[in-house]
């Protein structure tokens, strides 16, 4: 059984960044190790929120803990998540590094969690550009929602051809972007594998909690295809309308047994 090591904030109730991510891989059939970066009480969209920050120092000393007793070997990849500082992302940097020493062909995920549309970074500009230099050039994949693209390109993506004009500056072989401009009523995924454009185009469904980004950078950590992972996304969604948090243990079986979703145009 393969092993994923996934670096980013966790919730004590909900399904967001490590705690979307652990639980998804473990439906998948693959073992979780998870190093969080700050401790939260649920997502800071509700009201109410109490946190427990995790000193960066601290993840170094994980770090060292985890290579000391040689369990970074058996990792097949490392997914990167939110960094709540440029130490972290420092530290961050240290893991990926030596992972990267101890496992062959170990696959690095960045999912670069910086912002969205329509409020922008919600890091600091100093976290977006340790992310941007120190980070992004160590990613085999990546998976930026659309503001993330322009943030990190320093692009404007008013269009498809712009995105992808825009993930190219990026030098990373494979480029996942989410939230695509399709239209007021249309999402997808536009991907970029080497050479290779594909774009997945879906119909976008309101009233949705927060962490679908996650799952869906789990599952490629996960070596799914895009469409594997969206169509168990997709699932996902339909069944999580109208609750406050995804339904990822009590949907499982609907979203595990979820279609592929094929590529709708190839360039």
């Amino acid at each position: 059984m393969s092993r994923i090591l996934i670096l980013s904030s966790y919730v004590t109730i909900g399904h967001v960044g490590l705690s979307a991510g652990q639980p998804v891989c473990q439906k998948l059939g693959i073992n979780v190790t998870a190093v969080p970066t700050v401790v939260l009480s649920n997502h800071p969209g509700w009201p109410n929120v109490a946190q427990v920050p995790i000193e960066a120092e601290q993840i170094l000393r994980m770090t060292e803990a985890l290579c000391a007793n040689g369990w970074l070997a058996d990792h097949s990849a490392v997914l990167v998540g939110y960094m709540p500082s440029s130490r972290h992302v420092d530290a961050a940097v240290d893991l990926v590094n030596r992972a990267k020493a101890e496992a062959s062909h170990l696959r690095v995920v960045i999912d670069p969690i910086l912002g969205d549309h329509p409020n922008g970074l919600y890091v600091s500009a100093e976290v977006g550009t340790a992310v941007r230099d120190k980070l992004l050039p160590l990613a085999d994949v990546t998976t930026p929602n659309l503001f993330e693209l322009e943030w990190l390109s320093g692009r404007k993506c008013q269009s498809i051809d712009d995105a992808v004009k825009a993930a190219k500056t990026l030098g990373i072989d494979k480029i996942y972007v989410t939230s695509t401009p399709w239209g007021p009523n249309e999402t997808g995924i536009l991907s970029l594998d080497g050479p290779n454009v594909s774009h997945y185009q879906t119909r976008h469904f309101p009233d949705v909690p927060h962490g679908t980004g996650d799952v869906f950078a789990a599952m490629i950590a996960a070596d799914l295809t895009v469409g594997q992972a969206l169509g168990h996304v997709l699932a996902l969604v339909r069944s999580s309308q109208g609750r406050p948090h995804l339904e990822i243990v009590e949907a499982t079986e609907n979203w595990l047994s979820a279609p592929e979703v094929a590529a709708s145009k190839r360039e």
